[in-house]
């Protein structure tokens, strides 16, 4: 009996010893930001009065943005400090200078109130004008101070209606002031005219536009955009691949961006030292319409022209980004010499009828150049990494945990008989 009792108190003290070791990742990942300032969104929202057209999956636009934001906010990172300003939700009449002016802050940038924030905007009519110009210069001044990342969401289903005020100038005015300000920008069933004003006013500021005919696109990207602000700030790399490997830029581990035009293969090469592996992965986006049923190929291929590992993915008219990635593992040969690998990045989309083709779509290429494993035994292949050492060592602690309530039973046992 005593025997069991101490092998139950050490298989006891080995599951909390256990328990405990999975519970330190989580606490550090609920930490959350590592110290880090924290990231600051401001989503703007269009209310003018075309929002009313019933165009997205059989209801109104606003319908589908109000849904979308109930979503958005809902899975917001809590270390998030998220606002919300309005354009064209309160003037119904057709004084211009009024009009214009027609922009508010519905919810100030700070720690969110999730249901404060959803009852705010279930409270929104279409009304008004379309001041996108004025709607960014002021909420280039809504964030707080700090370091963190600072992001500006635009979701509009127009051009601006308040000219000579143009909103790609508003924006590269931001851009100038160095203030780490990005926009991102969303047409809500786009024209041609607010398509490339809405690209104009993204690529002025190092953002993205998308073109969103479905409340699950609007719901799923503004979302993207969101998480992607919580993320440490990794600034991409401007690079031109070229259409041949030979004379291809030479990539180092980082972030990339690129454009690629309708039918045409992108080239990079990445050199690797005797032990080295390359992980890569791409994502292209369709920054206008495009015609369903595409793809995205990426491929590693030696300069000699010989494939050795490739990754595809393939998407379809309700959605507006495809990525996919590879793994070159390192050679076991042991002679092994350096050498250069090339990357080919080509995809499948086709433009709508009487869309512009350029410039092409938007590329984003991630390289990392690591270490391989040394051999089989290696603990990263577990995906346990360093952190194998602290798992055996709290199996030890548990162990000698056990023995020692076992001992202490036993003498609390011997000590009772003699009593």
């Amino acid at each position: 009996m005593i025997r069991r009792k101490r092998l139950a108190a050490g298989a006891l003290a080995l599951l909390a010893a256990l328990t405990a070791g999975t519970a330190f990742p989580a606490t550090a990942a609920a930490d959350g930001t590592d110290g880090r300032p924290a990231p600051q969104v401001e989503l703007v929202l269009d209310v003018s009065g075309s929002m009313r057209e019933r165009d997205v999956d059989g209801g109104t636009r606003m319908a589908a943005a109000k849904q979308a934001f109930g979503e958005v906010l809902d899975a917001t990172p809590e270390e998030v400090l998220l606002g919300i300003r309005t354009l064209g939700a309160n003037y119904p009449g057709d004084d211009r200078v009024e009009g214009c002016e027609d922009t508010e802050q519905l919810y100030p940038v700070g720690p969110l109130d999730r249901v404060e924030a959803k009852t705010a905007v279930a409270t929104l009519t279409p009304t008004g004008w379309t001041p996108i110009g004025p709607a960014l210069k002021a909420a280039a001044r809504d964030f707080r101070e700090g370091e963190g990342t600072r992001r500006i969401v635009l979701i509009t289903d127009g051009e601006d209606t308040c000219q000579p005020l143009d909103p790609c100038e508003v924006a590269r005015e931001i851009a100038a002031r160095g203030i780490g300000l990005t926009i991102d920008t969303l047409g809500l069933v786009p024209d041609a005219r607010t398509r490339d004003q809405l690209l104009c006013i993204a690529e002025a500021t190092g953002g993205t536009y998308t073109s969103v005919r479905h409340k699950d696109e609007l719901a799923d990207r503004v979302g993207q955009l969101v998480e992607r602000a919580a993320e440490p700030t990794v600034t991409p790399v401007a690079v031109e691949g070229t259409d041949a490997c030979v004379d291809a830029p030479v990539l180092e581990s980082g972030l990339y961006t690129d454009r690629a035009e309708f039918g045409q293969a992108r080239w990079y090469r990445v050199g690797l030292e005797p032990g080295q592996e390359v992980r890569a992965a791409v994502s292209v986006a369709s920054d206008r319409e495009v015609n369903p049923g595409y793809g995205v190929l990426l491929r590693a291929v030696t300069v000699h022209g010989r494939e050795m590992v490739r990754g595809e993915a393939a998407g379809h008219g309700r959605t507006d980004l495809v990525s996919t990635g590879l793994r070159l593992p390192k050679e076991d040969d042991e002679e092994a010499l350096a050498e250069v690998v090339c990357l080919e990045v080509t995809h499948s989309f086709s433009p709508a009828a009487g869309v512009k083709t350029t410039p092409g779509l938007p590329v984003e290429l991630t390289v990392d150049v690591v270490d391989g494993p040394s051999d089989a035994s290696d603990v990263a292949a577990f995906g346990l990494g360093r952190g194998w050492w602290l798992i055996g060592a709290l199996v030890v602690t548990g162990f000698l945990a056990g023995l020692l309530w076992g001992w202490v039973s036993r003498w609390r046992v011997a000590v009772w008989r003699t009593n």
